[in-house]
């Protein structure tokens, strides 16, 4: 006799979820990206003039690559993204990465230890940049990933120098106040 109204189940209890993991997880994905600079304050047309020459450059190039470097890297991923919309297999290879930039550089709340040695931030995100890119240059997808990359590096350098530096963390400091203060507005839904 066959039950055909029954609902199957498992004799096997299903494995309980580890919530405090999830937590863990979706707190350190909102510190993680608490890292990224808001796109208003990057995006600042006021804050865009000329440098006064290349060695004004050079300094607003270094101090806007370390302050958006998390800003920086969301743009050269989204771009890898679009890039390879025409490339399924590249697109498998790059969502995997991404799990990794995510965990390795976006989720991480202690400093990444490799045989007993601390790996810094930028060592991190180099070694993040060159995996990708050599994991993607295996797909064939070459030129769509060299001319995504170039591009991109490109208009982060070209904003990098043109972005004044000068108020940046004072934009920062104005943020923390306002924030400290209770004054921070939400948008409403």
């Amino acid at each position: 006799m066959t039950n055909y109204g029954a609902i199957p189940t498992s004799s096997h209890p299903s494995p309980p979820v580890d919530l405090e993991y999830i937590s863990h997880v979706k707190h350190r994905l909102k510190a993680g990206l608490a890292t990224r600079r808001p796109w208003r304050s990057m995006f600042d047309l006021e804050s865009m003039t000329l440098p006064h020459g290349f060695f004004d450059a050079i300094s607003r190039m270094k101090t806007n690559l370390v302050y958006f470097r998390a800003n920086y890297a969301i743009a050269v991923l989204f771009m890898l993204f679009v890039s390879l919309l025409y490339h399924p297999t590249s697109l498998l290879v790059l969502a995997i990465l991404v799990v990794f930039w995510i965990f390795l550089y976006f989720l991480r709340d202690e400093p990444l230890v490799v045989f007993g040695h601390q790996v810094d931030d930028r060592t991190v995100m180099i070694s993040l940049s060159v995996l990708t890119i050599v994991m993607l240059l295996f797909t064939h997808a070459t030129g769509n990933i060299l001319g995504s990359l170039l591009t991109t590096v490109v208009l982060a350098l070209i904003h990098a120098a043109i972005r004044r530096s000068d108020n940046l963390y004072s934009d920062e400091e104005a943020a923390a106040a306002t924030e400290t203060s209770g004054l921070t507005s939400y948008p409403s839904s």
